[in-house]
């Protein structure tokens, strides 16, 4: 998967983290995410997905570079 995402978020602050199930994505992903069993979501504030990344960690990193605030989701 690319590591090197930029999320377009203008004028929303917040953003929030979840974890992903690969097998409930779509097959064009889930073939991008090979040997990954979890990704980590990042959602706008009305829940559209703004990125798909490896892992928790980067969700978060992703989230501040881009000068948004993370909150995880269960």
């Amino acid at each position: 998967m690319n590591d090197q995402v930029t999320l377009e978020n203008e004028g929303e602050r917040i953003v929030y983290i979840r974890s992903v199930d690969v097998s409930d994505l779509p097959k064009e992903v889930r073939e991008q995410a090979v040997g990954l069993e979890r990704l980590y979501a990042v959602h706008s504030e009305d829940g559209e997905r703004l990125a798909l990344v490896k892992d928790r960690e980067l969700a978060f990193i992703l989230a501040r570079q881009n000068d948004m605030e993370p909150v995880t989701v269960h």
